[in-house]
């Protein structure tokens, strides 16, 4: 079973937060600090990532199937927030079982394939081992844009994914394409995308909000990829007047 943590309940269905890769659920910390409405939060580690480090990843397909049973015992449905390759799991989870999910907040998902993906993978798995050594981790962590504080859980994180999951993880993320079922999803969509990320960051995002007629596309200034790190004051606030919004609508 996906090791996850989970908030006091709420009256409305709970809130599913999706990490991204070579993170792990604390990852969302910031945010959470934020927000002020009353939500029922579940907040997993993925496979090969943090608490569940010791169960490879395997697929995208079979993370959203565990994903799905996950949601399936809180009973009800969700809204679903991802971040990057959480991002892709909530339009994968989204589009196949619409039954489970109320609302998706994309953020920032890779929904184009990138050219010179073997080579990618290839020079990823040949520096694999760099993960664990300390200075690395350090180096990465700014480009992620990881807090002070939160340091320590990242480099306890990247030392714990293993080659496996690391490139099994990326791969999935690399080839990621838009789900056919995705236009099909009668839920809202709120699709975010930081001013600074590359241009294929911001394809994808566009990609996404032109398959499925009711999103709302945003693109947010002062962020690269790491909007939930780079301001989650402002993320929690746009994500709880979203909700506020939606909810309102016939």
């Amino acid at each position: 079973m996906m090791q996850r943590e989970s908030s006091a309940p709420a009256h409305d269905g709970p809130v599913l937060l999706l990490h991204g890769g070579g993170v792990a659920g604390w990852m969302w910390d910031p945010l959470r600090s934020h927000l002020t409405a009353e939500h029922r939060l579940l907040v997993p580690d993925l496979p090969g990532h943090g608490r569940n480090a010791a169960d490879p990843y395997v697929s995208h397909a079979e993370t959203t199937a565990a994903l799905a049973q996950l949601l399936e015992e809180e009973g009800g449905s969700a809204t679903v927030v991802g971040f990057s390759l959480g991002a892709q799991l909530a339009v994968r989870l989204a589009s196949e079982r619409p039954d489970l999910v109320d609302r998706v907040v994309v953020i920032s998902a890779q929904a184009t394939p990138m050219r010179g993906t073997a080579a990618t993978l290839a020079m990823l798995g040949a520096l694999s081992g760099l993960a664990r050594q300390r200075w690395f981790a350090k180096l990465q962590a700014r480009q992620l844009y990881i807090p002070d504080e939160l340091l320590p859980e990242y480099i306890r994180t990247s030392a714990g994914i293993s080659r496996e999951t690391l490139l099994r993880s990326v791969e999935e993320n690399l080839r990621f394409v838009v789900p056919t079922a995705w236009g099909a999803f009668p839920g809202d969509a709120l699709i975010l995308v930081g001013a600074a990320e590359k241009a294929l960051m911001k394809r994808s995002a566009a990609a996404l909000d032109a398959a499925l007629p009711q999103s709302t596309l945003q693109v947010v200034d002062g962020c690269g990829h790491g909007i939930p790190l780079q301001r989650p004051a402002w993320l929690a606030q746009r994500i709880e007047d979203w909700l506020a919004d939606t909810a309102e609508r016939p």
